[in-house]
């Protein structure tokens, strides 16, 4: 039978759309998640890197059976993503205010060190003096950041892995109902 035939007499189907940016290291957990809810990554536009990020182009059938739920399901998959990319950017948040703050302190002491120095007459005991604290403060942010992270890490893996269990556990009902 001719090909341009056999394409007329398959039906139309139409189809929504979605486009989503996600980290490179997670495309492939996106694109797994996502199908269980009907998209599908559209082959006419393979996915496109931007920096660290790649941007996947995905599409569904408009008349997908039970695509009310399957939305709603989306959404809630969606939220409990983002409350993930929320527990890890807090996993730094912590140690970063805090490493800045020392780091900001011991600027400040070394200004005053400077200061002292500079004064007429040097004032070199206060400049010592000042000095110390100052070289603390530009020094204890590496270790006050790594044990803070730590801690953060160790408070917040649990939450996450939660989160992935939910995750597992929508997608599962959403491909129970393609």
């Amino acid at each position: 039978m001719n090909p341009d035939v056999q394409r007329e007499r398959q039906s139309f189907t139409s189809y929504e759309y979605k486009e989503i940016n996600v980290k490179e290291e997670q495309a492939s957990f996106y694109l797994d998640c996502y199908e269980n809810f009907g998209w599908k990554q559209d082959g006419n536009f393979p996915p496109q890197n931007k920096g660290d990020s790649v941007v996947l182009k995905l599409k569904r059938n408009r008349k997908i059976v039970n695509k009310v739920e399957l939305t709603r399901l989306q959404r809630h998959f969606e939220a409990d993503i983002q409350d993930i990319v929320s527990l890890e950017n807090s996993k730094t948040s912590l140690a970063t205010i805090l490493a800045l703050v020392i780091g900001i302190l011991g600027t400040g002491f070394m200004a005053g060190s400077v200061f002292a120095v500079t004064a007429e007459p040097p004032i070199i005991w206060l400049c010592i003096l000042l000095a110390i604290p100052a070289f603390a403060g530009w020094i204890l942010p590496y270790f006050v950041y790594k044990k803070v992270k730590e801690e953060k890490t160790k408070k917040i893996t649990p939450y996450i892995e939660e989160k992935y269990d939910e995750i597992y556990e929508i997608c599962e009902k959403g491909h129970s109902l393609l």
